[in-house]
């Protein structure tokens, strides 16, 4: 038999066991959680000026990054002159339109900038009522300057 000191260790050395694993200490089993990102930063104050800065040149540099994925001028007229050049038609009115195999060859032409827009979900998405599966060229450009 074991004493009462013994079994007042053994218990200690249990609550212990199982108080670490539920704060995190010691895990048995899955511990994909520890892999999860953080994802929230308090700001820093006004007296920690190394943190201030660092986050002014980190939000600087997020800044010119999402600028340089930003179509130009010079890059949308370009991809106005593909997008009509390859129109299918019959037009519709005044409406000039673009079928799915077009669509991919303007895409592929575009640059490497408008990749993003060339998707079987974007055209999907502006795909309407069309009987011969295409969509309005002047809405696709539309789309194409409110998200780029």
């Amino acid at each position: 038999k074991k004493s009462e000191q013994e079994l007042k260790d053994e218990e200690m050395e249990l609550f212990t066991k199982y108080y670490m694993e539920w704060k995190g200490g010691k895990t048995s089993g899955n511990t994909s959680y520890t892999n999860i990102p953080r994802f929230y930063y308090r700001l820093p104050a006004e007296d920690e000026v190394l943190l201030q800065k660092l986050r002014e040149e980190s939000r600087a540099v997020f800044l010119q990054r999402k600028s340089r994925e930003l179509l130009d001028n010079e890059e949308l007229q370009n991809l106005w002159f593909l997008l009509d050049k390859h129109q299918t038609s019959p037009m519709i009115g005044e409406e000039a339109m673009i079928n799915y195999e077009n669509f991919l060859k303007v895409g592929e032409k575009a640059g490497s900038k408008c990749k993003q827009f060339f998707t079987a979900k974007i055209f999907a998405k502006l795909l309407h009522n069309d009987p011969y599966g295409r969509i309005s060229i002047m809405q696709f450009f539309n789309y194409v300057m409110r998200k780029g």
